[in-house]
């Protein structure tokens, strides 16, 4: 439970360095998104689970 905290910790601080950096970029990409079908997102959303899901095994073991 611990580690899940930390993970959600370190995701806010990306989110946050990411739109305190880039807003307008962060604003158009979110448009952008807005804008794709279903599909390409699902894909994408799956991708970075498989990734998160291996780079945790690589570390953790």
């Amino acid at each position: 439970m611990y580690d899940l905290i930390v993970a959600l910790g370190l995701v806010l601080v990306i989110e946050g360095l990411v739109l305190a950096a880039a807003p307008g970029a962060v604003r158009r990409s979110a448009e952008a998104i807005g804008q794709l079908p279903d599909s390409p997102l699902r894909v994408a959303g799956i991708v970075g689970a498989v990734i998160g899901v291996v780079i945790v095994w690589l570390i953790r073991g």
